[in-house]
């Protein structure tokens, strides 16, 4: 983990920050929150419910990427600062296991963050048992 990160942002001022720029993530269902902010990452969760599932009762892969996305764009908020314009350049994410409806945590922690690219990984985590790992990179624009 890169403990020289320290967040600039409180877990509800990106929750807060998310809902502003960002409100067609949630709607009005609120799937998708922080619910930590540390230095050097976060976690954020997913609360599966029908809306995320595909047949079978597994919960899809795009929600989970999804969930692997917002983890990264998270951490590049609270730790690089608030602006809106940091966007994913890449992610690679691997599917481990099935993850059914309920409650699913990403731990994510800065590898590297630096000026204008912020490296991460996420550890996505259903019903105690790691369902999904993801890796991504996010770009941060220049301070004016």
């Amino acid at each position: 983990m890169n403990e020289k990160a320290r967040p600039v942002l409180t877990t509800a001022e990106v929750n807060e920050l998310l809902a502003t720029i960002y409100p067609e993530l949630n709607a009005q269902l609120g799937s998708y929150q922080a619910v930590d902010v540390f230095p050097g990452g976060c976690t954020v969760r997913l609360n599966a419910d029908g809306r995320h599932l595909r047949p079978g009762g597994t919960v899809s892969g795009p929600s989970l990427f999804t969930l692997a996305d917002i983890g990264g764009y998270v951490c590049v908020l609270s730790h690089a600062g608030p602006d809106a314009l940091s966007v994913t350049t890449n992610i690679n994410i691997n599917f481990m296991r099935k993850a059914e409806a309920g409650p699913i945590d990403g731990h994510c922690r800065i590898l590297k963050l630096g000026r204008s690219l912020m490296v991460f990984d996420i550890d996505i985590v259903a019903g105690g048992q790691t369902v999904a790992h993801a890796t991504g990179t996010y770009s941060i624009p220049p301070k004016p």
